[in-house]
């Protein structure tokens, strides 16, 4: 057998013995993490992909046996996808569709204020649910629930205290551009969402089954 052939063994082998030592470095890193609980999650900026993550969460929950409520706090008047396949899943989902659309469709303020209040008490009631040797939900979505904190819809101090003080083990999701500073500080997990390129600009109107 030639060198030439010998030298693709010998990076086999190399590579193996890194993969290896990486697997061994990060099972030492896991066997450190020892916490379980449940988990307040933010998705946030200007990028589309904050409420089709959090349905994904969702579904991967309901995957796990776990039931899920989820509020919708701007899209109660819009047919969406994700609604109408997962209210077919009555056992594992409770949707509430609360919203009468964005500022600038009811042009309202004080009815935007009622809707987001109306939508708040919903979720509060979930949370509240949660609580306890048999709780209700494993997972809650507030959807869009940024959008109402940004046009201070509702009292910022109220949500931080409530999702402070929401159970140990129920995992919240909460959506929407321009997440308050506050509710970042209190996330265990905040992902943003860049816009890098989108249709919308070019001319393209959304979209079924991608935006709605």
């Amino acid at each position: 057998m030639s060198e030439q052939d010998d030298a693709p063994r010998d990076d086999h082998a190399r590579a193996n013995e890194k993969a290896a030592k990486k697997k061994q470095a990060r099972e030492k890193i896991l066997a450190t993490k020892t916490i379980e609980k449940g988990l307040l999650i933010v998705h946030t900026g200007k990028g589309k992909g904050k409420s089709t993550a959090a349905f994904g969460l969702v579904m991967r929950a309901m995957g796990n046996g776990m039931r899920v409520g989820v509020i919708q706090f701007v899209k109660g008047k819009w047919d969406t996808g994700e609604r109408s396949i997962l209210e077919h899943f009555p056992d594992q989902i409770e949707i509430h569709a609360m919203g009468e659309g964005f500022s600038w469709d009811t042009q309202d303020k004080g009815r935007d204020i009622a809707a987001a209040r109306k939508a708040w008490e919903k979720s509060k009631q979930m949370i509240e649910d949660s609580r306890g040797p048999n709780p209700k939900f494993g997972m809650i979505l507030l959807d869009e629930l940024n959008i109402v904190l940004r046009y201070d819809n509702l009292p910022l101090d109220e949500i931080i205290d409530t999702l402070r003080d929401k159970p140990d083990d129920l995992h919240v999701i909460v959506t929407g551009r321009n997440a308050k500073d506050e509710l970042i500080e209190i996330a265990d997990l905040v992902t943003e969402m860049a816009q890098i390129k989108h249709p919308f600009r070019s001319g393209v109107k959304a979209q079924k089954g991608i935006e709605f």
